[in-house]
Order: structure tokens, then C-alpha cells, then sequence
């Protein structure tokens, strides 16, 4: 598989259309019996996610369409549910909400369980940037992993500010987690060790055990799920951590007093794509351009510190909000895109060795 060129972000390119004005996407009306009689069973994360997502986007979608919208959820990466819909022409669900490296799994390879997405053409597609789009899908949430600590823990005393500083017990004593997964652990472990992010990929992973050799000693809990790394925050258990910035936002939203360091953040996008064959396809593509539009994405930010792919959404969000989003110019800019293809051809050994690594 071809490696993908990286994307240097800058301020210029995400702030690009943001003074356009877009204008809403034209939207498709069925009539009469066919707009009564469709309906698309749409995959999302489920919770939060699933309350926004109907307010903003499922419930006026129907109201301007006629098409009704079913939300569904299914477990993280469901890729093996998609292979076997296509596969027996059974579909629990025409369109969802999955990551790159999903789409990777489900488009490499002769047999293609997605459909093309299409709308290239569309000005409100053509207005993302195309760092988060691609031929089977379409952006719609940056998620990002982050350092976070405590200030309690360091009153009186430099701050954490980088990965090299997690990863220095001795410069920044404390309490801390890193996640049990090679994941962003690994990445961590070389931007740490003076890496610069566009020089990550591929993984030096010799360098980065290294590393992590270094850190073990002094790293007192290994977290496995984002509700530990979250109730480790809460508790005061640990002063410093690496962690999905969703549950550092949980966490302060808790009351807890948690910094978090937007600095060579590690950040992915998921999005919408449909599933090959599905007979609802064109009924699908309507919902992504509504969906993608700037001033209802933006409108995310009612729920929670959405990673909005829409530049112009911006405009119109309150700037003490923005500065918590993912892909708020000034976050975004200072990350590490995941490289999904990397992981595609690499995740079963390198997750071998790291596991070797850990219990050895």
C-alpha cells in the first residue's frame, strides 16, 4: 500500500472559505409516496453523539425531507458487520459514522464494502479540507489524544507542556498513566524523544521502546478504557496522563481541576460513508451534504467540544468554545495526524511486540 502523503496543516488552509458564506446545501425532496416510504438506519457512537446528531442533523433532515432517520448503534470499528451485510445484501443499516482506518479495511483489497461517496462536486463537500475527506467518505469529527494534568499537582512549579515532559519523572515528578495500547503510546514515545512529527511515520519502533523503557519505572498505571482514564483524573489518583481529550473535558466538567495541552496532540477523523449496495444510497448522500453544512455543524458545540471539519462552522462559534474544539486552528496545527495506513499494514506485530513488551 502506497503511504499517504502527510498534511501540513496550517492556520490559512483550515480558515480557508471561512469568509465565503456558504450557503446551505440545496436539499433533495422525495415526493409523495417515496418521501413517505424512506427511511435510512444511520450507525453513530451512540450517547452524546446520538442526542446531538438528532438534534441537529437526523430530526431536521427528516422534517425537510420526508426521509426518516433511524440512529443505530454497533460496536467501535464495525467493520465485520458491514462485510456481512454487503456480503448477504441484508442491511441492519445503510450509512455510519467510522473511522479512516475502518474505511481502510473495508475499500483495500479487490472486494469494496463502500460506496464512492460522490459529492465532490457539492461547494459544501469541496469546503472541507481535504485532509478530512477521501474517496468512500466523508468528515464528520476529529477525536484527538492529549496530555493532561492536574494543576493541583503542580502549584508553584513548571507545568507539563509536551510529551518529552510526561515521559520525564525526573524533571516532572507525579503520578502517571499512559494507555496500555501502542496506539498514540508509540507515537508519544518518539515525538518524546525529539522526533519531529512530520518524521514519525514510519514508526522507529526500536527508538520508541527505547523510550518507553525509560518511563515504565516511573509510570504507575497503564489505563485500558477512556472511563478509567477519566475516573483517573476525577480521583486525583494521577497528576499527569495521556488520554482521549473527551474524557479530560469530561473530567473538568466534573469539577476537577485538569489543564489540558493541546501540544502534539494525535488526532484521527471519522466520518460518514455508506455501505455498498445499499438501496438508500442517494437518500444517504443527502443526509452527509445537509449534515455537512457549516452553521449546523457548528451547532455541535451545544453538546460538546465537537471536532468540527468545516472551517466556516467557526465563524459563528463563540471563541472560548472553539478554543476547546480539535480542529480550532491553534490545536490543530500543533498535531500528529494518525497515519491509518501505517496502522493497516503494521497494527497485528507491532501490537504483538508491544504486548511482549509489557508483560516482559
Amino acid at each position: 500500500m502506497t503511504k499517504p502523503t502527510m498534511p501540513t496543516i496550517k492556520r490559512r488552509t483550515l480558515l480557508l472559505g471561512a469568509a465565503a458564506g456558504l450557503a446551505a446545501p440545496a436539499i433533495w425532496r422525495p415526493s409523495g409516496a417515496r418521501a413517505q416510504s424512506t427511511r435510512i438506519v444511520v450507525r453513530d457512537d451512540g450517547g452524546i453523539y446520538t442526542q446531538a446528531y438528532t438534534e441537529i442533523f437526523y430530526r431536521p433532515f427528516t422534517e425537510a425531507t420526508g426521509i426518516e432517520v433511524v440512529p443505530a448503534q454497533a460496536q467501535a470499528e464495525p467493520t465485520a458487520q458491514i462485510r456481512s451485510m454487503v456480503e448477504t445484501g441484508t442491511y441492519t443499516w445503510d450509512m455510519g459514522k467510522i473511522s479512516v482506518p475502518a474505511v481502510l479495511q473495508l475499500t483495500t483489497g479487490e472486494t469494496k464494502y463502500l460506496e464512492p461517496v460522490g459529492l465532490d462536486a457539492e461547494a459544501v463537500i469541496q469546503s472541507i479540507p481535504a485532509h478530512f475527506r477521501n474517496e468512500y467518505q466523508v468528515g464528520t469529527n476529529v477525536y484527538t489524544t492529549v496530555l493532561a494534568y492536574r494543576r493541583d499537582a503542580f502549584e508553584g512549579r513548571e507545568a507539563p507542556a509536551s510529551w518529552a515532559d510526561l515521559m520525564d519523572p525526573e524533571k516532572f515528578p507525579g503520578r502517571r498513566t499512559l494507555r496500555r495500547h501502542p496506539y498514540d503510546t508509540l507515537e508519544q514515545a518518539l515525538m518524546a524523544d525529539g522526533v519531529p512529527a512530520d518524521q514519525v511515520y514510519p514508526l522507529d519502533l526500536d527508538r520508541a521502546f527505547a523510550r518507553l523503557d525509560k518511563v515504565q519505572p516511573a509510570t504507575d498505571i497503564w489505563w485500558t478504557s477512556g472511563a478509567q482514564a477519566e475516573q483517573l483524573l476525577i480521583s486525583g489518583e494521577v497528576d499527569l496522563i495521556s488520554t482521549w481529550v473527551s474524557r479530560a473535558q469530561s473530567a473538568q466538567a466534573a469539577g476537577a481541576p485538569v489543564e489540558i495541552v493541546w501540544n502534539q496532540n494525535i488526532w484521527g477523523c471519522d466520518g460518514w460513508s455508506i455501505l455498498k449496495g445499499t438501496p438508500n444510497a442517494d437518500a444517504c448522500r443527502e443526509l452527509i451534504k445537509f449534515a455537512s453544512d457549516p452553521a449546523r455543524m457548528a451547532q455541535l458545540v451545544k453538546f460538546f467540544p465537537a471536532g468540527i471539519v468545516q472551517p466556516a462552522a467557526f465563524e459563528t462559534i463563540p471563541a472560548d468554545v472553539a478554543r476547546n474544539c480539535p480542529t480550532y486552528p491553534a490545536n490543530i496545527e500543533t498535531g500528529l495526524q494518525i497515519d491509518a495506513a501505517y496502522w493497516l499494514e503494521n497494527a497485528d506485530p507491532v501490537i504483538e511486540r508491544f504486548n511482549s513488551w509489557f508483560i516482559g
